[in-house]
């Protein structure tokens, strides 16, 4: 997770959410969902952003680290409570100081993902929950990604006539290490845990992901946004 990756897309990353709002809309039910009641607890959002989804929980109070400070200086406006601007692997976090840790898509941003997640775990209470919410790799949007990174644009021949009309910046896609929903479960369990739940959406292409609010299901095998919750 590079500490430069993410400035100067800021407002990027903030206006590709807002013109596609019912995608946006789709992936913040499933945060909602998965975080749950807030209230009361101690949580960490690990690669925060500009705090786009964290604003929108209005009766939370949620810590921050994020390596862009272009992007964390945001997220502190919207209310965030940043305690680094850097990258995970860099903090030193409490033991048994959260209930609840999540990223939300910056696993893709991380290329060994054991000690980071590890680091987390330590830092759960017992119970405690690490949220992994992620385009996997597998994925249609993955697929996509992976591709625009490999050829350097979204302008190829491969992908005319399958893009949706306003894809995700390539400034963006070009930094991402996608990895699979099965190689993040494989990495939990080797640390440690042991119950999961999994819930999923934008099931639909990714050609027509904008064009309503999806619906949460449980799973992770078919959605373009996925959620792991792994309880300690």
């Amino acid at each position: 997770m590079t500490q430069a990756a993410f400035d100067g897309y800021a407002t990027a990353y903030d206006s590709w959410f807002m013109e596609n709002n019912q995608l946006f809309e789709s992936e913040l039910k499933l945060y909602k969902k998965v975080l749950g009641d807030v209230r009361d607890k101690r949580i960490l959002s690990v690669g925060c952003g500009s705090g786009l989804f964290e604003s929108m929980l209005t009766d939370a109070q949620i810590e921050g680290i994020e390596p862009s400070r272009d992007m964390g200086e945001i997220a502190q406006k919207r209310g965030v409570e940043m305690i680094q601007f850097g990258t995970i692997e860099q903090v030193e976090l409490e033991e048994a100081a959260y209930d609840v840790i999540y990223f939300n898509g910056s696993s893709s941003y991380i290329e060994d993902l054991t000690a980071p997640y590890e680091k987390c775990r330590r830092a759960l209470k017992p119970n405690g929950r690490l949220i992994l919410l992620d385009v996997p790799k597998e994925s249609g949007f993955g697929f996509m990604y992976l591709l625009a990174k490999q050829v350097g644009t979204f302008d190829h021949d491969d992908l005319r006539d399958v893009l949706p009309q306003l894809p995700y910046p390539l400034e963006l896609c070009v930094h991402g290490i996608w990895h699979s929903t099965e190689e993040k479960i494989d990495v939990l369990k080797a640390i440690g845990f042991e119950q999961f739940e999994f819930y999923q959406t934008l099931l639909n292409h990714p050609m027509y992901a904008n064009e309503q609010v999806e619906e949460v299901i449980e799973g992770y095998k078919q959605g373009g946004y996925v959620a792991i919750i792994a309880h300690k």
